[in-house]
């Protein structure tokens, strides 16, 4: 069965001068555990895929399977042709991972026949269950209905995350033929639940808010988990803000004593002086707890 439930997008953290910290990537997986996560993932786009060589994949990948133990882990794959991709999700496979999270090609525009002639062959060339990426606001690549009902039909292929908004929407056309999960950060996540998805995988600096909002909707405690969920919304939205995302991520995740620097590589942005007030109002809110494991 493909991985389900609360699977974060884990943030690949650098050090003050830019290289990978493996140390503060430890204690940012040993805090996912810690919140009762069922699976986490690397090199979606919230880990900053876009800017990892592949030996940094190759270290990210191997300390994560290490520290989660029996969990599921996913590894993104970004790939931008058939080549590439299958080269991506063949090295995640080979380092351990679960299932591998795939990005159709986005330089060039493929065809919607295309579309479908990619996934078969990276399914079909992968030793790792795949699920199909449908995130069009950032690849400009749609991954229509039609394209999911002739997947589902493809040996390998099991999952899809959705990320084609109106989430809700795509999730109760999707679920017909593919299990599926949310994305977006969790912005749509009740109505997601309600309309078919079986797990969500949002950023990772809120894990222990979520856990309980997902255990008060399955055991039908709605209204405490709509009180909950409305509360968190606005950290949840400014995790998507263009440009700031990854700032906004490492930056909560610095402040609760997770990670040792909010460093991001370029194209990612610092955070900006507008962003930072907002984020700073909202966590003195929420009031976050520090965790006590911290980087060693």
């Amino acid at each position: 069965m493909p991985p389900t439930g609360l699977i974060p997008i884990l943030a690949t953290p650098f050090t003050a001068d830019g290289a990978l910290d493996l140390p503060s990537l430890r204690s940012l997986t040993e805090f996912q555990l810690s919140c009762g996560v069922d699976g986490v993932a690397v090199f979606g786009m919230a880990s900053e895929g876009f800017a990892l060589t592949a030996a940094e994949r190759e270290a990210i990948l191997r300390e994560v399977r290490a520290v989660a133990g029996p969990l599921p882990v996913v590894a993104g794959v970004n790939g931008t042709s058939t080549v590439t991709a299958l080269e991506q999700a063949r090295a995640a496979a080979d380092g351990g991972a679960d299932q591998v999270m795939v990005l159709p090609p986005f330089l060039a525009k493929p065809s919607p026949a295309q579309v479908v002639e990619f996934f078969a062959e990276v399914a079909a060339g992968t030793g790792a269950q795949v699920m199909i990426q449908d995130a069009p606001g950032v690849t400009g690549v749609p991954v229509d209905v039609a394209a999911v009902a002739e997947l589902a039909g493809a040996e390998g292929i099991t999952s899809i995350k959705v990320e084609a908004p109106p989430t809700p929407v795509k999730v109760a056309a999707a679920r017909q033929h593919l299990t599926v999960l949310g994305g977006q950060n969790a912005q749509a996540l009740i109505e997601e639940y309600d309309n078919g998805a079986v797990g969500t995988m949002p950023a990772c600096e809120f894990s222990d808010l979520l856990r309980p909002i997902l255990d008060d909707l399955a055991a039908g405690r709605r209204a405490e988990a709509r009180v909950a969920f409305t509360r968190l919304l606005p950290l949840i939205h400014l995790g998507v803000r263009p440009g700031q995302a990854w700032a906004v991520h490492k930056e909560v995740l610095l402040r609760r004593g997770i990670i040792a620097s909010a460093k991001v590589r370029l194209p990612a942005r610092p955070l900006e002086p507008i962003t930072e007030k907002a984020l700073s109002e909202i966590l003195d809110e929420l009031a976050l707890p520090s965790w006590r494991g911290g980087p060693r």
